[in-house]
């Protein structure tokens, strides 16, 4: 009985590291999930703790307990690990949710999707085409008049680049979404 209890023990552990092997070094993030493994280049040392959870972790903050759901400024979301433009304020809008709400990122193709099951119901989830990095998830009741999406985005996947400091940064090709 004591033989079968530490087999079965042994068995799970092995199962369920197969699943997901997850080590962090310095400035290089290595994962592997269901087989398929990818290499992070960007450095994630700048990360705060929760920044770390939210993005390589998946995790969720808390609604209205986070920097942007309710934040008017304009000027364009990059994402917090390497700073690439993901979506602007142009296109956030009160969900009500008490996460930071979009119609749509700034181009398609720096955000991708995949199922995600984990709270057992399928949704949508965004991630970052270059980090692979979580940064929320898509959902089919956002306003009609603007294609019908809400990306409901974790404040912490995110850093926010206001419109008067874009230039200074390195954005002015986005300069053109504020009619400039």
């Amino acid at each position: 009985m004591l033989i079968k209890k530490k087999t079965l023990l042994i068995a799970s552990v092995l199962t369920i590291s197969g699943l997901f092997t997850y080590s962090l070094t310095q400035n290089n993030q290595s994962f592997a999930k269901n087989g398929e493994k990818q290499e992070m280049t960007h450095s994630t040392d700048h990360l705060t703790p929760l920044q770390k959870k939210v993005t390589m972790e998946g995790g969720t903050e808390r609604p209205f307990k986070n920097e942007y759901w309710d934040h008017k400024e304009e000027g364009i979301y990059v994402d917090v690990i390497n700073g690439k433009a993901l979506f602007s304020s142009t296109d956030k809008f009160d969900s009500g949710t008490g996460w930071p709400s979009f119609t749509k990122p700034i181009d398609e193709n720096y955000v991708k999707t995949e199922v995600d099951n984990k709270l057992g119901m399928a949704r949508t989830e965004v991630k970052s085409e270059e980090t692979d990095s979580h940064l929320g998830h898509v959902f089919n009741d956002g306003p009609a008049e603007s294609g019908g999406l809400r990306y409901c985005i974790n404040s912490a996947s995110m850093r926010f680049v206001p419109k008067a400091d874009m230039a200074a940064e390195g954005y002015d090709k986005y300069l053109s979404l504020f009619g400039e």
